[in-house]
């Protein structure tokens, strides 16, 4: 019988794992318009700069990483402190299984929780499943950025999604 699926917040062991995802979608998908894979120094700095306000959960099966999710700041201006962008990696193998739902679920309560106002995701536009599983959970289109990534060779929209955690 197949174990559930733990959420957690994320701890600095769990960098390895959250780089290996990273890095696949980097290669591998327009999830990201990361074109060059990074470094677990480089992941370094940007797990230091989340915390409580900016939480990074994982997804674990069987005692392994099967994927991440994360709110980080959306700007350095104090005007948008209670603003993040969400971003969410499920490893290959595991995606299509609830996996991605469930760390947003946790990470929409952890946001709340922190005190974030605006939930903020930049999603390929030619992501359907992405911007369905957005959806779900109350996020709504506020715009379609035309032709601004270019990523294996072609010119890709994005949809920006938000979410009001406040009201």
């Amino acid at each position: 019988m197949p174990q559930p699926v733990l959420i957690r917040s994320a701890v600095i062991h769990d960098l390895n794992a959250i780089t290996e995802i990273y890095n696949d979608a980097i290669l591998t998908t327009t999830a990201t318009f990361d074109t060059e894979p990074k470094t677990v120094s480089e992941q370094t700095e940007w797990f230091e700069n989340h915390g409580v306000k900016y939480p990074i959960l994982v997804a674990e099966l069987d005692q392994k990483i099967v994927g991440w999710a994360s709110l980080s700041k959306w700007s350095d201006r104090c005007a948008y402190a209670e603003t993040a962008e969400l971003s969410l990696y499920v490893k290959s193998e595991h995606r299509n299984k609830g996996i991605g739902k469930k760390l947003m679920e946790d990470l929409m309560v952890t946001g709340k929780q922190a005190g974030l106002h605006t939930v903020l995701a930049r999603i390929v536009s030619e992501n359907q499943i992405s911007i369905e599983l957005h959806k779900k959970f109350g996020f709504e289109t506020v715009g379609t950025m035309k032709e601004v990534g270019q990523k294996f060779g072609r010119l890709l929209d994005v949809t920006l999604m938000q979410k009001m955690l406040k009201s």
